[in-house]
């Protein structure tokens, strides 16, 4: 494949992990072909890691935030600046398993020219990885550092809400809006992605705090008011899986931010039909197979 074949950009979202990002970006350029383009995100704090990426990769683009905007508001930023239309997304602890990563990405977004999001198979510290299948099929939900996304519906569904700790609102929420517009989101197992954690992470009370608040947050932005029991229940349901697994550690905190939470970010609100909210719970319960 030729650099002008090479139609796609890899944005990258960093935040303190200097030593995991510098190993993406070695593991993202050592594909062949690599990506035409590579943009880095630092956010808030990580000044360290935008030194130490300047350091070893001088001829990738580096962009930071003073304040941190969290991976939505991280791709925000990198997607727009992106000169291709196909932007192939990764964590700064996620990168391709295959060496043709971006040769195959390029094909499947050729061939389903309709797919908004493609977003690939996601395998984590400790899973096994499965084969490298010629399988797809279209999906209600995505993973922001395992897909390819395209530009320009990208854009055009006006990006994440900028949420410093996303769990729980991030992709659901962008997933939904696009559905709504009538855009599709194609899950394939011909694209892998390690994402080189335990997710430890995921039990800080932070994280479980804002888990809950964010819920409640999607509910609000964009349910009408016939669904907001189905937000509740998302809600409760939550709470419910987090006191089972032992994380009760930050769950009132998220039960009380929820007020707040909801004003903060209120300007975000763009309420949705009931039937396009219950056409994407209908998708998520049983996504519909594809052929390659």
């Amino acid at each position: 494949m030729s650099n002008e074949e090479s139609r796609i950009t890899a944005i990258v979202t960093a935040y303190d992990r200097d030593e995991q990002t510098v190993t993406t970006l070695r593991r993202i350029l050592s594909c062949n072909p690599p990506p035409d383009e590579v943009i880095v995100h630092v956010d808030g704090i990580g000044r360290s890691c935008e030194r130490e990426i300047r350091k070893a990769f001088p001829d990738v683009s580096v962009v930071t935030s003073e304040t941190r905007v969290g991976p939505g508001g991280a791709r925000n930023k990198l997607i727009a600046m992106a000169q291709h239309d196909l932007v192939a997304s990764f964590d700064d602890d996620s990168y391709p398993l295959d060496g043709d990563y971006f040769k195959r990405a390029i094909e499947i977004c050729d061939r389903f020219p309709n797919a908004a999001i493609v977003t690939a198979a996601l395998y984590h510290r400790g899973e096994v990885i499965e084969q490298d299948t010629l399988n797809a099929w279209w999906t209600a939900d995505f993973s922001g550092g395992a897909c390819i996304y395209r530009r320009n519906a990208f854009l055009a569904g006006e990006g994440y809400v900028p949420l410093p700790v996303a769990y729980g609102m991030e992709e659901v929420d962008l997933a939904l809006r696009l559905h709504a517009r009538g855009s599709r989101i194609l899950s394939t197992t011909w694209l892998r992605v390690f994402h080189d954690t335990d997710l430890q992470r995921h039990k800080d009370p932070t994280v479980t705090a804002n888990s809950i608040a964010n819920l409640a947050l999607l509910a609000y932005l964009r349910y009408p008011a016939s669904l907001w029991w189905v937000g509740i229940g998302q809600c409760l349901n939550r709470v419910v899986w987090l006191i089972r697994h032992g994380r009760w550690r930050g769950v009132g905190a998220g039960m009380t931010m929820i007020p707040k939470h909801l004003h903060t970010h209120k300007q975000y609100r763009e309420r949705l039909g009931s039937e396009q909210v219950r056409s994407y719970l209908s998708l998520r319960r049983t996504p519909a197979a594809e052929t390659l």
